[in-house]
């Protein structure tokens, strides 16, 4: 095992060459004709790197997928990297991969295409290793996980009906390097309200105002938040009304659910879905549901951070922290379905954001972690 951490602390150079060229590969989530040219490249340079299989998935409207398999086994472990990003087409112009004081920054280098990077050496040192697990890898790249995984989350499901661990390259939680053992599920509702338009000069009294009562639905729904639970129930968007000088006859808002667990989902649904009109001169429509379960801090799941935990301070000499997150992402379709280890990924911070980065000396480190991971659940 220690081989292997020698054999990835001296690929390092190669790992960061291979950041860059993805990085400068735009791959916006909506862009079909950008992601499917870095689906491409990394079917095709997992093959180079490790030997394995690539199936490249043929999706519409969005960029296809890419479906890897290392090693055999009647059982498979799953791994999960998604390789959109949330920045448009031309922003690599304004925001330049480059390097500084040990970080490399570009769009999308931490979140997440330097976990992903980083996951395909660890199988990469594995082949070169000549290390043989018992158990074949299954690896999923998507190219929606910023927009949902929309047309991804079949396959997800599917494959982690058939796994006995889910491994998420996800980036780990900020420059502290913790991995998530614990992700809360999201819930997304569309709430519609109609009233009756009248002049609100000449004759108000015959108006029956829907930002009104929209402003009383919000009340009420903000006041689900039990910050005690974890739970957080937040109005994110409001539109109605056509003109001031008219009562709003129609007013809509995006509601935005977080919990910890699917016992408070099913408890809080009805609460959201079955609200009803403070005016009842008004009528509600609500729409939507939970978009995706919560990763639990199951005993399986403590097990597999506890095992990872063991790996660094035995092999790499390094203190793991678990954390919890409100962020959601694919390890949250797997979680019901398998244990499920997530943050696997990158160090660094500013996912989303200008200064985006990652910390270029941890990515042999993570890549090592990742391969005594795959080895020890491999066995």
């Amino acid at each position: 095992m220690r081989e292997l951490v020698s054999f990835l602390q001296e690929q390092k150079e190669e790992m960061v060459a291979l950041l860059k060229e993805i990085v400068e590969k735009e791959s916006p989530s909506t862009d079909k004709e950008l992601t499917d040219k870095l689906a491409s490249w990394i079917a095709e340079q997992f093959t180079l790197l490790t030997g394995g299989k690539t199936e490249v998935i043929q999706n519409e409207p969005y960029g296809n997928h890419v479906r890897a398999e290392w090693g055999e086994g009647e059982e498979q472990l799953l791994i999960l990297a998604h390789f959109d990003t949330v920045w448009p087409r031309g922003t690599i112009q304004a925001m330049p991969f480059q390097i500084e004081d040990g970080k490399a920054y570009g769009p999308g280098a931490f979140d997440m295409k330097g976990g992903l990077i980083q996951g395909v050496f660890a199988v990469h040192a594995l082949q070169q290793l000549g290390v043989k697990l018992n158990k074949k890898l299954v690896f999923l790249f998507n190219s929606d996980e910023e927009i949902g995984s929309l047309t991804s989350q079949e396959l997800i499901e599917k494959e982690a009906e058939k796994s006995k661990h889910v491994f998420v390259l996800e980036p780990a939680m900020s420059t502290e390097g913790a991995l998530k053992t614990a992700r809360k599920g999201v819930g997304m509702y569309h709430l519609s309200v109609k009233g009756r338009p009248s002049h609100a000069g000449i004759d108000p009294e015959k108006g029956i105002s829907a930002i009104g009562e929209i402003a009383e639905q919000i009340k009420y729904l903000h006041s689900l938040t039990d910050f005690n639970v974890g739970t957080t129930v937040n109005v994110g968007t409001v539109a109605g009304g056509t003109t001031s000088n008219v009562i709003a006859a129609e007013a809509h808002a995006d509601i935005d659910v977080r919990v910890k667990t699917q016992d408070e989902f099913e408890r809080i649904s009805p609460l959201i879905a079955n609200t009803t009109p403070y005016d009842e001169r008004t009528s509600l429509q609500i729409t939507g549901g939970m978009n995706r379960p919560p990763l639990e801090r199951t005993t399986e799941v403590k097990t597999m951070f506890q095992t990872a935990k063991a790996l660094a301070e035995e092999y790499l000499g390094i203190e793991l922290k678990e954390k919890e997150t409100g962020g959601g992402s694919d390890g949250n379709f797997t979680a019901p379905l398998a244990p499920t280890l997530d943050g696997l990924g990158a160090v660094g911070d500013g996912a989303h954001a200008n200064h985006e980065h990652l910390v270029i000396e941890q990515m042999p480190i993570r890549s090592a972690l990742f391969a005594l991971l795959l080895m020890e659940f491999g066995k």
